[in-house]
């Protein structure tokens, strides 16, 4: 799937201008098609979780949102668009759709991805063991795990034939080795399935950026149902709208 340059300023929540002030900069991936900037689909998937996992990386779009002064590491904030609007509350929704499973059996990657498939996929009227390779053959390409703890396991191209994004978050009983650069086991995953690539990667770069906020790490260590983590992101998410350039 081909991006557009308004297509990537829209699904990371900053303008047009920081997208192209990136691509003069060398420090976003695209290629150009008739001297127009295009983005890879699975590039930009990798760059947001590289984002996120590389803490020395200067271009991070979430680490430090400024919300008062509508930025995000001084750039400027893409204002509202029709397209934003929907996207306002697409954790939430998909959270809605998803579980909390907490205290989830599994000692290993390999283990707590496929405990979770079971409970997942009779949800979704899909087969537990053909997820699991899935998000498994993903974790060998790549491991989705973020620093502080949290991981978030998705497929590469596999979507969902509905109308709606499922997130999953499971809470294992102990925490677990995944293979993040920080070295830190994880104590929350994510799991996320979507209808769509550009919801995906729009969910993707969300979790992302919930997940670098310490007072929404704090919350997670909690365990927290899964009304408490629904009031929860409807609140961030809700701070997220009220941003202007």
């Amino acid at each position: 799937m081909d991006l557009k340059i308004k297509d990537v300023a829209d699904l990371l929540n900053v303008s047009e201008t920081t997208i192209r002030r990136w691509l003069a900069d060398g420090k976003i991936p695209a290629y150009r098609i008739n001297s127009q900037y295009r983005f890879s689909k699975t590039e930009i998937e990798d760059w947001v979780m590289g984002q996120k996992i590389n803490k020395a990386h200067d271009t991070s779009t979430f680490n430090e949102q400024k919300e008062q002064s509508g930025s995000i590491n001084g750039e400027e904030q893409a204002k509202p668009s029709q397209g934003q609007g929907i996207q306002q509350f697409s954790l939430f929704r998909a959270l809605n759709k998803g579980k909390v499973i907490k205290n989830a059996q599994g000692k290993t990657k390999d283990e707590i991805i496929r405990s979770t498939m079971k409970e997942m996929a009779k949800d979704m009227d899909l087969d537990a063991e053909v997820l699991s390779e899935l998000l498994l053959d993903r974790e060998h390409l790549q491991s989705t795990a973020l620093n502080n703890g949290i991981a978030l396991p998705h497929t590469r191209d596999f979507l969902l034939n509905a109308h709606h994004d499922v997130v999953t978050i499971v809470f294992p009983e102990e925490p677990i080795e995944f293979g993040a650069l920080d070295g830190q086991p994880v104590h929350t995953l994510f799991f996320l399935f979507a209808c769509e690539d550009k919801r995906h990667l729009h969910l993707l770069a969300k979790i992302a950026h919930l997940s670098s906020d310490p007072k929404t790490l704090e919350f997670l260590q909690r365990k927290p149902s899964k009304e408490q983590l629904l009031t929860y992101v409807k609140d961030w998410e809700s701070q997220i709208k009220k941003i202007e350039g």
